[in-house]
């Protein structure tokens, strides 16, 4: 449960927007404190909100002591110039932004404004998210606890100290549910071509990522360590292995190539 009555402005109800407020309102979170900015939103999920007593507005509230930063990249700049000046100098500001930099934020804010960047994934929504936060030297303790509650309330949090590393993070954890998605996907698609009926395949495929993910979840063995105690020497996964694990071609310098043109796309943005 979050037995937090902090009043919350959140800009920008979008796919990870929504995943974080609708996981805290399940949590307990005061929904009469929550208001919402984004004049995009579709009415019917509007409604849905109004309904359960949340706010809409075009500027943060008055009384607002955390505004949650949701927005693509490429529009925070406007959106930091529509509601800069209306932030209270002693609300904590939350980025969920990828590439955007606390330097950035903070040229909008008060000099001294409590920043903390955030960079959660989807899981979230299922309350199995990993969230990495960056913290500049104006978040006290407080700050810092009340953020980290909100986030350990929909799944794992680590702290980092050098915001830098945030790029990686992006790379890694932040774009990684749509690596795995990627993977049920093109195994669903590589049974189907070894003969398998759709429907049949796409279950396959999908309770295998599911089920690799519990059990990974589960153990305390590394993955390679678990990797290997599937593997029968002259097995079947041995001869699928020796294909994804090619030094040139395989699996790991591919991932390797994607991570990084994510990061460096995460790098351009800010």
């Amino acid at each position: 449960m979050i037995n937090n009555a902090t009043p919350l402005t959140l800009v920008g109800a979008g796919k990870m927007g929504t995943a974080l407020l609708d996981a805290w309102l399940d949590r307990g979170m005061d929904a009469a404190g929550v208001t919402i900015i984004d004049p995009g939103l579709p009415e019917n999920i509007a409604e849905g909100y109004r309904n359960q007593g949340l706010q809409f507005s075009d500027q943060p509230a008055g009384s607002t002591r955390l505004i949650v930063l949701s927005v693509k990249p490429q529009i925070m700049g406007e959106v930091l110039a529509a509601i800069g000046g209306n932030v209270p100098g002693d609300a904590i500001v939350v980025s969920v932004a990828a590439g955007i930099t606390m330097e950035t934020l903070s040229a909008t804010f008060s000099p001294e404004q409590a920043i903390i960047r955030v960079m959660p994934n989807t899981p979230a929504l299922a309350g199995e998210g990993m969230s990495v936060l960056c913290a500049n030297e104006h978040a006290d303790t407080e700050n810092r606890q009340l953020i980290e509650t909100l986030m350990d309330a929909v799944g794992k949090v680590a702290w980092i100290t050098d915001e830098t590393l945030m790029d990686a993070v992006t790379a890694v954890s932040g774009s990684g549910p749509a690596y795995v998605f990627l993977l049920a996907e093109c195994l669903t698609e590589a049974a189907v071509t070894a003969g398998l009926p759709p429907d049949l395949a796409a279950e396959l495929a999908r309770q295998t990522v599911i089920g690799g993910g519990a059990l990974l979840a589960q153990s305390d063995l590394a993955a390679s360590t678990l990797r290997k105690n599937v593997t029968s020497p002259g097995g079947t996964t041995q001869a699928a292995l020796e294909i994804l694990m090619d030094a040139d071609a395989g699996f790991g310098p591919l991932l390797e190539r994607a991570v990084l043109a994510a990061k460096a796309r995460s790098v351009m943005l800010g």
